[in-house]
């Protein structure tokens, strides 16, 4: 990770804003957190009313600092990159929240409960801003989480070297306090479950189970084959000592090029692996992981193998794995439009000795999902229909949002959709007392 700022690092860095009257960087957020007004403060001295800004925009508003593609998204937006280059929006926002906490600076009063319950499936950043968005507007909200502990892909799918866990747990705080209950160990996912909390007290449910299944890449994992899910959440499940066993000292392969790999890869050199390499059929440009988690993986070492595609594992006579067979690829035209796929190269195959390999191509929805949520229409892919204009699903009373709905996107995407969530259900329980 980055070093974070300082005190002086952070206000040198906001007296770059050229204090743009439309705030190009603030439409380039996707949660509203607004950077031109948090900074505008900031530079200006107000630092508790920079604070609030972004807690009050944004419950998740340092983990979002840390864990955003700020360079595609608000600092992408940034009037200074034409004169020098973008303000880092991104590490000005994690001081400010880890600053606020240093001097005890309570954003939140913990409001009066109207009686109204909701509850809320999933204790990811969707479910946390729903819960705390609905909490403030006075809601009685219960979060249910079927892992011990509250935070979803916070706490289970990002390693601790780049968030950490300290920090979840501060960020969480600011949750309970204002009056959200959160139920671990408490999974939701028998047929019909979701609907009959509708009947037992809650007036209404938000569904924000995140996607936890990972994609396969052969039909058959031999031992010494994780995926990412797995291999990210070990040091909170019983596989911990297992897996750090098995990493130390070893040579590890990490398949995929996203974020997610990139993760997996500097997780495995914190477990102490010999040699971590990243094996990715598309070329390094192709890479959907943002550029500067690209350049710090490249940095700490992790070696990078473009443009091969795995074949097949090579195991040995336990049927654990030895090694991948790989071919190499090269860049064509497609037929259809003018994008560039890898195609293999004749004879190009070639075999890489390996101990352990981490498969990170992409996560989706449970394939029973159908039964988990009975009269809720699904599509294709299992994800859940629902409009990001309202999160409002085929039934009445339940309604959903983040990766369920929208795929595998980004955190801050997930917050936008829990503050929608919260102020549809708000409308939609006003309106049925009326």
């Amino acid at each position: 990770m980055s070093k974070q700022y300082d005190f002086s690092r952070a206000l040198a860095e906001a007296d770059r804003c050229l204090l743009c009257h439309d705030a190009p960087c603030s439409k380039g957020c996707p949660a509203n957190t607004d950077p031109g007004k948090f900074i505008k403060k900031f530079k200006m001295q107000n630092i508790k009313g920079a604070i609030r800004t972004i807690k009050e925009n944004n419950i998740l508003g340092g983990a979002c600092g840390v864990l955003c593609p700020t360079a595609r998204l608000c600092e992408k937006e940034c009037s200074a990159s034409h004169l020098d280059r973008p303000i880092k929006i991104g590490k000005i926002q994690e001081f400010l929240v880890r600053h606020g906490r240093e001097i005890n600076f309570k954003v939140f009063e913990k409001p009066e409960v109207t009686g109204k319950k909701v509850a809320i499936i999933g204790s990811g950043p969707a479910g946390i801003s729903c819960g705390a968005a609905l909490a403030r507007k006075g809601y009685q909200v219960t979060i249910f989480e079927k892992m011990e502990e509250p935070g979803g892909v916070l706490r289970y799918g990002v390693p601790s070297y780049r968030f950490g866990k300290d920090s979840l747990k501060k960020e969480l705080k600011d949750v309970t306090d204002l009056g959200v209950e959160f139920k671990c160990s408490h999974p939701i996912q028998e047929k019909g479950e979701v609907q009959d909390l509708l009947s037992k007290g809650f007036q209404a449910v938000f569904i924000a189970t995140g996607l936890w299944d990972a994609a396969d890449l052969f039909d058959k994992k031999p031992a010494g084959v994780y995926n990412s899910v797995d291999f990210l959440s070990s040091p909170h499940t019983i596989q911990s000592d297992l897996i750090k066993d098995q990493v130390a000292g070893k040579k590890v392969a990490v398949i995929g090029g996203g974020s997610v790999a990139m993760d997996c890869a500097g997780f495995a050199q914190t477990l102490g692996a010999q040699d971590v390499y990243l094996i990715y059929r598309r070329s390094f440009n192709q890479m959907p992981a943002e550029p500067d988690e690209k350049i710090e993986s490249l940095e700490n070492n992790i070696h990078f193998l473009i443009l091969n595609q795995p074949k097949d594992y090579i195991t040995d006579d336990t049927g654990k794995i030895t090694g991948i067979k790989l071919a190499r690829t090269q860049l064509a035209k497609a037929k259809k439009d003018q994008r560039r796929v890898p195609v293999e190269v004749k004879d190009s195959q070639w075999s890489l000795d390996i101990d352990i390999v981490v498969e990170a191509i992409g996560n989706k929805a449970f394939e029973d999902s159908g039964k988990i949520y009975p009269g809720v229409d699904l599509d294709a892919k299992k994800l859940i229909k629902a409009s990001l204009e309202d999160c409002r699903t085929s039934q009445e009373g339940i309604f959903a949002g983040g990766d369920i709905v929208r795929g595998p996107s980004l955190v801050v995407n997930a917050v936008q959709d829990g503050k929608t969530a919260a102020n549809t259900i708000d409308s939609y329980l006003k309106q049925r007392k009326a």
